[in-house]
């Protein structure tokens, strides 16, 4: 996890995660905070593992880490936040010597971390996009129901 640890310390990184708090500090729904991108990378851990997937911790990691670091720019800039990330997470990755085809798989999973249209639960983007919705705590929030999230991706359960 070397290099995973290079990409939280790099200089780019924490100036995103401070300025992303920064916009974040009053947000009244899930905010997007080193407790999410931990739950993230253990959940998709877990999940790499269950489904025996050769994926390395520093991937998964370095994915769950990275992949919502663009809302900075989203909300200053419109730009979306996957995106954003994607380019962010471009210019982190190729200091902290991830090689060509890891940076693909991390930029490609940030891209499409949101989309819901795949189906193989054998890929790591798939299961990326599960433990991003399984990490939030839908069923305790304080503002559940008003939360603009559709009900079909609010995560009511504990295990799925």
């Amino acid at each position: 996890m070397e290099r995973f640890q290079r990409i939280v310390k790099s200089k780019r990184y924490q100036e995103e995660y401070e300025k992303l708090q920064n916009l974040e500090k009053e947000r009244r729904f899930c905010r997007h905070d080193m407790e999410h991108f931990l739950s993230v990378a253990r959940i998709c851990y877990i999940f790499a593992m269950e489904k025996k997937i050769d994926v390395s911790v520093d991937i998964i990691y370095g994915t769950a880490f990275l992949h919502d670091l663009g809302r900075a720019m989203q909300y200053e800039k419109g730009i979306s936040h996957e995106e954003a990330g994607a380019i962010i997470a471009e210019e982190i990755l190729l200091e902290c010597d991830y090689k060509p085809w890891e940076r693909t798989i991390i930029i490609e999973t940030i891209r499409n971390h949101r989309d819901i249209g795949r189906v193989n639960e054998e890929d790591f983007s798939e299961i990326f996009y599960r433990a991003d919705k399984l990490s939030r705590d839908c069923m305790h929030c304080p503002v559940h129901e008003e939360c603009y999230w559709p009900p079909e991706k609010k995560n009511n359960v504990y295990i799925r």
